[in-house]
């Protein structure tokens, strides 16, 4: 009886002696650690009303190339995404009182921080949409890693 007493303690000693090196093992391990990159995604919306000027349109056009043209890989993965909202229609009422619109927008938003550059689409679409392409990839490089 003694004997079995004595084998089983033994028997346990061990199993919890193996555990403490296969768990120091794993902890030294020369691999390292992968990190998980967690990024906030770069949203680019533009807010129209329903009656829309060729302007206007011009305005969406070149700003979604812009973004899908200089950004192709961060579009794939999620990390920047565009979308044209219409600020009457009632299933937009959320994302318009989120971010505050009250008229027409071409807004940049990466978490909290958001920029308009509305001023520069109205200037820029169709006389010289390079620049409106070139302000909008300027404005979403501030939020790329």
């Amino acid at each position: 009886m003694i004997m079995k007493k004595l084998g089983f303690l033994v028997l346990a000693l061990l199993l919890m002696i193996g555990t403490l090196f296969t768990g120091s093992a794993v902890a030294q391990s020369n691999e390292p650690a992968k990190q998980v990159k967690k990024t906030t995604p770069t949203e680019v919306y533009y807010f129209h009303l329903t009656r829309r000027c060729v302007t206007c349109q011009t305005v969406e056009k070149v700003t979604e190339q812009a973004v899908n043209e200089s950004f192709p890989e961060a579009v794939k993965s999620g990390d920047v995404f565009f979308k044209s909202v219409n600020i009457e229609d009632k299933e937009n009422k959320a994302l318009v009182k989120r971010l505050k619109v009250e008229g027409q927008s071409l807004l940049i938003v990466n978490g909290k921080e958001k920029v308009d550059i509305i001023d520069k689409g109205f200037m820029y679409a169709m006389s010289a949409p390079d620049k409106l392409k070139a302000v909008v990839k300027e404005n979403i490089q501030k939020y790329q890693k």
